[in-house]
């Protein structure tokens, strides 16, 4: 009775003291902020976080409302203490311990939940990695078949074979359905672990099969398997004239569509049951195409695959005009070597152009016709709003086609929302997970520019895990140290190591750039040896020829006659491009530097300048950035510190490619050490621990 007696009095002390008053209107009122700040965020682009720490503070604020209401009250427009209520003193202390506790405890759970949200060390990839994460029921990957046919040769078609199938299940939006790219590595021939391949794609289900292909006959096998269990759901041997090979990768995919329970829309069963040609010899040609094709990840191999490509294609669809597929593709190759800088002219984006209007005209709704759209409004005009218009299309008929996120997620990055960016390649990589190719953009071009080091380090460990000694990814996660916390020595030791593995390799994995971090002649005269002679494309699609970095390098060391020859050298290299094309900001820019390097300050303010307005920040959120900080050498070269200084100030604000170890060690900015302004924007971007 007494302890009853406590509670009723302590619940009337809550009534007398409005604490039930202000704790109503304290939840309305932060129910209210809440609503208004998720709105509101989004439009900014925040990042994820920044929802989550408001909501922590709100909740941290409740027991300090509580707190406050029960010590103090308003009376006649002052705030007074409160003073004790009835009752003996030592039910007012039990009545405050009582308090004291549940606030107390408020205030510690609060203190626990802002520390899981806003700990310093948390980012949202690592929230998400702590996920339980479930496996769709209607997952599948289609794997390699073998090529059971004495010859050879039809290894191609049995890929193809394989590659149909799977593109017809992935037009079903019910299923999802890995990309090629990554079920490719599972080799047939060999023994599989279906369980673990399973874990590694993130699927419940797995088909395995075989061709054979003789004379005019074909043989295709096919068994789909629930990886989770080794049960085998569906199995079928498909004896038939070779004609109707493509008859019968669509009775596959709508097989194993009907055994998954996928809904499949009438429009998707048409698709489905659409052969992509007539012509087999066609079909081969257009698959060893693909295979080319998808070894083009970087501008030091595509010079010299990408016209393989396009003569194969050329030959297909000679042999087959409505190969519709084939013209895709071409538009594709057309434009990358376009955007490389291998042939940056009109007549190249003509070619693209004519092959995507030729594939529109054969299917107007064809998801891969706009796909390819999309890619030529992207890379032969950096038309961001018409490529983002033709993928959204493109989504409508290939709901399980990475590209289509990736490109999203590039367009994102390009007009400077990088948090979209972010997820739709993290999406893509659901679809696609073992892609070296989407792991390193995610890594490299993602995660470093926003200066989130952590999660780039632990992307390119992702990639290592599929190709553990693959060059690039091996030097690209060394030199993080070095943008990151100014420590050359990783990227030295990994170089080391990688050219006594391949001295071959020294090409892809030796920039100057980096070389030039080292400041020692050594490393300088290292790097010049590794660089092409004729030269190699930079990010932004221009040749950068050796000689530009002859010139630096003899800058750097104070050789000027040796400097001035080189530079001399590099300005008629790139006159000659802009000949052709005058309006070519990434020349522009790069003719900018070499005339600063020159002493010919007027030229350089003028070009550096000119490729800034054709490719402004708001038009290119990363290639406009670049042009920015290429502006900033200009200036510092030319003795404009203040300039230099100001325009580094408003770049290295947003994600770019400026990071702490690149200006407190490349020469670039050695005219501007010292100066208290440029130091200061170096401390602002050291590692905070």
């Amino acid at each position: 009775m007494a302890r009853k007696g406590r509670m009723n009095t302590f619940v009337q002390e809550l009534k007398n003291r409005r604490v039930y008053r202000v704790s109503l209107a304290y939840l309305v009122a932060g129910s209210a902020a809440v609503q208004v700040v998720g709105t509101v965020l989004p439009t900014f682009h925040a990042p994820d976080w920044a929802q989550q720490v408001f909501v922590v503070l709100i909740a941290m604020g409740f027991p300090m409302a509580l707190v406050l209401a029960w010590s103090f009250d308003v009376k006649e427009g002052s705030i007074k203490k409160t003073g004790p209520g009835r009752g003996s003193t030592a039910v007012a202390n039990q009545r405050r311990v009582w308090i004291l506790g549940a606030v107390g405890s408020l205030v510690a759970a609060s203190g626990v939940a802002g520390y899981w949200l806003w700990h310093p060390w948390t980012t949202a990839s690592q929230i998400e990695r702590t996920a339980v994460f479930v496996v769709p029921e209607k997952s599948i990957a289609v794997l390699p078949f073998g090529n059971l046919s004495d010859d050879k040769q039809n290894a191609y078609f049995a890929d193809g074979v394989q590659d149909e199938i799977l593109t017809d299940l992935a037009k079903v939006a019910d299923l999802k359905v890995i990309s090629r790219t990554s079920v490719m590595q599972y080799k047939s021939g060999v023994t599989r672990n279906l369980r673990e391949i399973a874990r590694e794609l993130g699927v419940a289900h797995v088909v395995e099969g075989s061709v054979q292909r003789s004379g005019n006959r074909v043989r295709v096998s096919a068994q789909l398997i629930d990886a989770r269990t080794d049960m085998h759901l569906w199995a079928e041997r498909y004896d038939r004239d070779l004609a109707d090979v493509f008859a019968i990768q669509s009775e596959i995919a709508k097989t194993i569509a009907d055994e998954l329970e996928a809904k499949i829309s009438p429009s998707e069963k048409a698709a489905i049951e659409k052969p992509p040609t007539a012509d087999l010899a066609a079909f081969d040609l257009y698959e060893r195409a693909k295979a080319i094709w998808a070894d083009v990840t970087d501008p030091l191999h595509a010079k010299e695959k990408l016209p393989q490509a396009a003569r194969l294609l050329d030959e297909a669809v000679a042999r087959d005009p409505h190969f519709l597929q084939a013209w895709c593709l071409l538009s594709r190759v057309h434009g990358t070597f376009y955007w490389y800088g291998f042939d940056h002219t009109s007549a190249r984006l003509d070619l693209a152009n004519a092959a995507v209007q030729t594939a529109l005209r054969l299917q107007p709704d064809s998801g891969e016709a706009h796909l390819a759209l999309a890619n030529y409004y992207y890379y032969g005009f950096r038309d961001y709003g018409r490529a983002g218009s033709e993928l959204a299309i493109a989504r409508r008929t290939l709901p399980n086609n990475a590209e289509v996120f990736v490109y999203t997620g590039f367009i994102n990055r390009r007009q400077g929302h990088w948090a979209e960016a972010t997820g739709n390649l993290e999406r893509a990589l659901e679809l696609d997970p073992r892609n070296l190719f989407t792991l390193q953009q995610l890594a490299s071009y993602t995660y470093q520019p926003q200066r989130r080091y952590a999660d780039a380090v632990r992307t390119y460990d992702r990639a290592l895990t599929i190709v553990p000694g693959d060059p690039l990814t091996r030097i690209n996660r060394a030199e993080v140290a070095l943008d990151w916390r100014a420590d050359i020595k990783p990227y030295q030791t990994m170089l080391a190591t990688l050219t006594a593995e391949d001295s071959s390799v020294a090409p892809d994995v030796d920039h100057p750039d980096y070389a030039l971090c080292e400041r020692t002649a050594a490393a300088a005269a290292r790097a010049l040896t590794n660089y092409p002679r004729d030269g190699l494309p930079n990010n932004y699609g221009v040749n950068c020829p050796h000689a530009y970095w002859e010139g630096v390098v003899a800058r750097w060391q104070g050789d000027s006659a040796k400097a001035h020859a080189a530079f001399t050298a590099a300005r008629s290299d790139v006159e000659k491009t802009l000949e052709k094309q005058p309006d070519f900001a990434a020349a522009l820019s790069l003719l900018g530097m070499i005339d600063a390097g020159l002493g010919r300050k007027e030229e350089a303010l003028r070009e550096g300048r000119r490729a800034c307005e054709l490719l402004p920040i708001s038009k290119d959120a990363i290639t406009g950035t670049a042009f920015a900080v290429h502006l900033a050498h200009i200036y510092a070269w030319t003795g404009e510190k203040d300039l230099a200084i100001e325009q580094i100030a408003a770049v290295e604000r947003a994600p770019n490619v400026l990071s702490y170890g690149f200006l407190k060690l490349h020469p670039y900015w050695d005219s501007l050490r010292g100066d208290p302004r440029f130091e200061k924007i170096v401390a602002s971007l050291a590692p905070k621990s």
